[in-house]
């Protein structure tokens, strides 16, 4: 059992935010813009990852040249596709995720927000959970060297609140926040938010799995210890 000062470290998307969809349906807008053909599925299964890692990923299915241009236009139009919808009422937190992070705060027990998104698209996200950044320590691929799989941005989290990740738990929605958690030797949550399925993220090493926010929220004291 984790102990009473578990530090939780949330990824964001698909976690906090019923984003997921919307990401996927931004990066099909992107590569079409581009010219690049790729199944809306095939675009899913790597939501998860930094966007960079992510482009090189998808381009090198298509077998397509990969240039800094390309990635870039592809990353821009992605952020600018994205916020359309923000900007549309279509992304907002998942059920209970304000709630939970309420009541960590209301219980002491430190969080922070790991995205392998860049502020350009997380900040709309932030706002929505009324998160403020001054605040609550929020960690973004602009700030680490490697997203996930990697365990960068996990660490950077931990550091920001002053906890051995070692004792952290790791929440997210993806088999890539899983194995970032296990790299960062922390302990892996996952939630079925983001799409991923329950064997999926137990495989990749997730020790308990929730339904969103709200289910975990129920479950808490499975997690983290109370007074």
């Amino acid at each position: 059992m984790p102990r009473r000062d578990t530090a939780f470290l949330f990824d964001l998307d698909g976690t906090l935010i019923d984003s997921v969809y919307q990401h996927v349906l931004a990066w099909k807008e992107s590569l079409d813009r581009e010219g690049v053909e790729l199944s809306v599925w095939r675009i899913h299964r790597k939501i998860g990852m930094s966007g960079g890692l992510f482009s090189h990923m998808l381009l090198r299915e298509t077998g397509l040249e990969i240039t800094e241009d390309r990635l870039e236009r592809l990353r821009r139009w992605h952020a600018e596709a994205f916020n359309r919808q923000h900007a549309q009422g279509a992304v907002r937190p998942l059920p209970g995720a304000r709630e939970l992070l309420d009541y960590l705060t209301a219980q002491d027990i430190p969080w922070a927000i790991a995205t392998s998104g860049r502020m350009e698209t997380a900040a709309p996200n932030l706002q929505a959970l009324g998160v403020d950044p001054a605040k609550v320590p929020v960690v973004t691929r602009d700030q680490v060297r490697h997203a996930k799989p990697d365990p960068d941005l996990f660490i950077a989290a931990a550091e920001r609140l002053g906890v051995d990740i070692r004792q952290s738990l790791v929440i997210g929605d993806s088999v890539w926040d899983m194995l970032a958690a296990q790299r960062a030797r922390a302990l892996g949550v996952g939630v079925l938010s983001g799409g991923y399925g329950l064997a999926e993220l137990q495989q990749s090493g997730a020790f308990r799995v929730y339904d969103d926010p709200a289910d975990l929220l129920r479950h808490v004291d499975e997690v983290a210890a109370r007074d």
